[in-house]
């Protein structure tokens, strides 16, 4: 099995090359393992106080069940992995079954700030984009995705959002052995992380 990290800041187009990567592959081939479904799970808290969570900070994410469900991938063995709502702050009753493939992709703002998941990693990516870029397309995801509204989106940003990626998103791109402008948009560089994935794994 080939472990791949992406990384990069929220709203930087990590889902995009993600699925681009997928979408060179034939069908079966890739499983993508998203670390947003490893928020901590909040029940106990109100709505009110849930949403004031920083969802930025590499403490929010359970990454020892994350860990534990990446080993068990590699040595061939199904995993389900948690469901995280963003909407109720809290991890729902349903989980996903993930089975081993080919290829392990694992996609998250924070993946590569923990340095025992790093080293399951066979190669890590970081996805980089213009703050203002990234910002534009918080807001259009958190209002459309998650209930809130613009005044809310702006206050979460410059309270948690911004700070925390300065201080531990941004940092990991010295990680990286890729690091993709653009999102999305650079077809190239994906093309080019595809060629060299398909190298490794023949």
């Amino acid at each position: 099995m080939l472990i791949i990290g992406v990384a990069g800041g929220s709203g930087s187009g990590k889902t995009t090359v993600v699925r681009k990567i997928q979408q060179q592959f034939p069908k079966g081939e890739v499983t993508v393992l998203s670390h947003d479904s490893y928020y901590f799970d909040s029940k106990e808290l109100s709505l009110e106080e849930r949403r004031k969570k920083n969802f930025d900070h590499p403490d929010a994410i359970e990454f020892e069940l994350m860990i534990e469900h990446v080993k068990q991938l590699k040595n061939g063995f199904p995993v389900y992995e948690p469901l995280y709502s963003f909407i109720t702050c809290t991890r729902e009753d349903e989980t996903r079954l993930l089975v081993p493939r080919e290829v392990l992709i694992i996609e998250g703002i924070l993946c590569l700030t923990h340095p025992g998941l790093r080293d399951l990693m066979d190669i890590k990516v970081y996805v980089d984009c213009d703050a203002d870029v990234r910002l534009s397309r918080i807001i259009h995801r958190d209002i459309e995705e998650r209930g809130r509204n613009v005044s809310e989106v702006l206050k979460r940003y410059e309270k948690t959002v911004r700070p925390s990626h300065l201080q531990f998103i941004e940092p990991t791109k010295r990680y990286a052995d890729i690091i993709i402008p653009q999102g999305g948009k650079n077809h190239i560089a994906i093309q080019i992380l595809t060629n060299h994935i398909n190298q490794i794994l023949k």
